[in-house]
């Protein structure tokens, strides 16, 4: 019979050093997997655009930063929740764990919707404000607006997503993840080109295709989100999910958990704020450097993607087993897991950059058919290779910390690396070394934040870390009800058959990287 190895933590059982491995691959495995189709999503659909030209390229470019402001504030609104349930299921407590999952979902529905609004209403002037040139003003704003109009396709995708991963089920989040990819690129195929004709064994066979550009690309990636969303909710409405709803049990309003959500929401939308920010500062300073530069830039970040989605995995890995280990009161298991899931993510990222660094031309020419963004591509992303360890242990050492709910501090830290560092030096650089510069200056930010991230891991007291035990004891006592237990992999028990089918209610929208 096959081990739940995150069960047997959460219940006690003594893990030896070969289980605690096992389960950080079995958790991280798939979550890299699936980074890295998200990776080769990236590649294809930044190949099909390339091949419409440089200015397409730079349309996209100039306003995917701000898209990813938007996005990040989002983000940080499931984490506040999902680190939650984390813990809640860490304690075997079901019950508390489901009404935190229905709380989010209400809670950052709503906040997406505000914020759709107020992204299509700015759409027309972003590029303007960003310093955009003329020519590619146009599908810039199609790009964005798009975007924004679909913020809660995206959001449902990452709500669902995050609350099945911090419930210890990493693997199918991910192969949905997997599958939301290849859609994509078929989406985009059929969006992006005019139709065309081509031949196989002595056929000629017409592929009716839309045309629509950078318009199409926008347009192919929600079509596969939206298809993701439904299977991420076919998912959790699973018989052995244990976040699926159980008839009879009604949604409670818990101001203590709504409270701590923010308390750990907030800084990370801070941070994200500040990072992303910081990226349209950058972006807004390159923009003068001419469309080369900015596709150049576009493209690279889009390349190193490679190498930093494995980190994103590992992250992700991490948070599920920190939190549910502070759940269970396995302070101890905590502390262990936590720096081998760093340790991994550093040996990880560092043999995917040496890799990344030797495979740059091969690269780009996948990327752009445009020698003079080849050339400027390859060079700016050799630079970055040499930062990717320090870049996964900052991933890493995030994703461990938000596990336990320590937000604010990593989010000053990452504030004082980003602006302290990355901007005040590519200001300086740009005028001399030009989008070399701005990458230089990009390469020592990162290394930074490492160093800092690794530091308060190193001080971090996990024991104090116990965000469940905190918001149940802000409960009314109707409220603190004995927990019942639930496992990750089988849905709780219900004294009656009645009881335990699904609750009918309408598919609710609930739900990809900080660079």
């Amino acid at each position: 019979m096959k081990r739940d190895l995150l069960e047997e933590m959460r219940n006690g059982v003594k893990l030896t050093t070969r289980d605690q491995i096992k389960l950080i691959f079995s958790l991280s495995l798939p979550a890299i997997l699936a980074q890295i189709s998200f990776v080769f999503m990236e590649y294809i659909d930044a190949a099909m655009v390339g091949q419409l030209g440089a200015n397409p390229s730079a349309s996209i470019g100039l306003v995917a930063p701000l898209t990813w402001v938007f996005f990040g504030i989002m983000s940080a609104s499931v984490t506040g929740f999902s680190v939650q349930v984390a813990q809640w299921i860490g304690a075997n407590d079901g019950k508390k764990a489901r009404n935190t999952f229905k709380l989010g979902a209400i809670v950052t529905f709503t906040l997406s919707f505000i914020f759709c609004a107020i992204g299509l209403g700015i759409a027309s002037h972003v590029p303007v404000w960003l310093g955009g040139e003329e020519a590619i003003r146009g599908d810039a704003t199609s790009y964005f607006g798009i975007f924004m109009g679909a913020l809660p396709i995206f959001l449902a995708t990452t709500f669902m997503s995050g609350m099945l991963r911090c419930s210890g089920n990493i693997r199918t989040p991910s192969f949905i993840h997997i599958g939301i990819c290849v859609l994509d690129v078929f989406f985009n195929s059929l969006l992006i080109f005019e139709s065309h004709d081509f031949s196989l064994f002595g056929l000629d066979i017409h592929i009716p295709c839309a045309g629509l550009g950078v318009s199409g690309a926008a347009t192919g990636t929600v079509l596969a989100e939206l298809c993701g969303g439904i299977a991420l909710l076919c998912a959790i409405m699973r018989k052995k999910c244990a976040l699926r709803p159980v008839r009879g049990e009604k949604l409670t309003w818990e101001p203590a958990i709504v409270l701590q959500a923010t308390k750990i929401s907030i800084p990370i939308a801070f941070e994200h704020i500040v990072l992303s920010g910081a990226l349209v500062v950058t972006t807004a300073i390159i923009a003068p450097l001419g469309a080369i530069s900015l596709a150049a830039n576009s493209l690279a970040v889009s390349a190193e993607s490679i190498c930093y989605m494995p980190g994103f995995g590992i992250a992700e890995a991490a948070t599920t087993l920190v939190g549910q280990s502070i759940g269970a009161k396995r302070f101890d298991l905590t502390k262990r897991l936590s720096w081998m899931c760093i340790a991994f993510g550093i040996a990880t990222m560092g043999v995917m950059g040496a890799l990344m660094y030797a495979a740059a031309p091969i690269m780009f020419a996948i990327l752009t058919p445009v020698g003079a963004i080849q050339i400027l591509g390859i060079r700016v992303l050799r630079i970055e290779a040499f930062a990717e360890p320090l870049y996964g242990a900052a991933l890493v050492c995030t994703g461990s910390l938000r596990g336990a709910g320590d937000t604010l501090v990593p989010s000053l830290l990452n504030l004082a690396s980003m602006w302290g560092v990355r901007i005040t030096l590519s200001y300086l650089l740009v005028d001399s070394m030009g989008l070399v510069g701005i990458w230089t200056a990009m390469a020592i930010e990162l290394s930074c934040r490492g160093c800092l991230l690794l530091v308060r891991v190193y001080r971090k007291d996990w024991s104090k870390s116990l965000i469940a035990e905190s918001a149940s004891s802000k409960s009314t006592p109707a409220e603190s009800a004995p927990a019942e237990s639930a496992s990750v992999e089988s849905a709780p028990a219900e004294p009656t058959p009645a009881e335990s089918a699904p609750a009918k209610s309408a598919p609710v929208e609930a739900a990809p990287v900080e660079v």
